[in-house]
């Protein structure tokens, strides 16, 4: 199977996620190429925004230690389920991060993306050809993720 290229942005909050994911299916992105993490914390007012994405896309809401309860959506959730069956691994990342990091994210990556989670930031991530990728980069700068990092990551299935 070949490689895929992969984009991960964290972003602030749930609204700058949704807006990214929104930008990103205008611009003709498949929601099956997009993948969004966070803290599975729901206030009345943003309900319908979570039923918007989860009517779209495969996702799961479960318990992360180290992290709390999160939903997942997209190819990523796949990913996260498979790495709960694995051995807890050496260095204290998560489920998340062992996802992250057999996806071809290397550990420091991880590590931030974690930290981010655990003070309720979101994660989108993007999966695709290098210019796709590369795309997807230029419209989640435009919504204000704080950090955007393009990596190489195994062909997800």
């Amino acid at each position: 199977m070949g490689e895929h290229n992969a984009v991960v942005a964290i972003s602030n909050t749930h609204a700058e996620a949704e807006a990214a994911m929104r930008e990103l299916t205008h611009a003709g992105f498949h929601i099956k190429k997009l993948s969004v993490v966070g803290q599975d914390y729901r206030p009345a007012k943003h309900v319908e925004d979570y039923s918007n994405t989860a009517d779209c896309m495969k996702y799961g809401s479960t318990a992360i230690s180290g992290i709390g309860p999160v939903l997942i959506a997209g190819p990523l959730l796949g990913w996260v389920l498979g790495a709960l069956e694995e051995p807890v691994r050496a260095g204290g990342i998560t489920a998340i991060g062992t996802a992250l990091n057999n996806m071809g994210i290397p550990k420091d990556s991880v590590l931030s993306y974690e930290t981010a989670l655990r003070f309720s930031k979101f994660i989108l991530l993007v999966h695709g050809t290098a210019e796709e990728v590369a795309h997807a980069q230029n419209i989640m700068q435009t919504k204000r993720a704080r950090a955007v990092v393009e990596r190489e990551a195994r062909a997800v299935t």
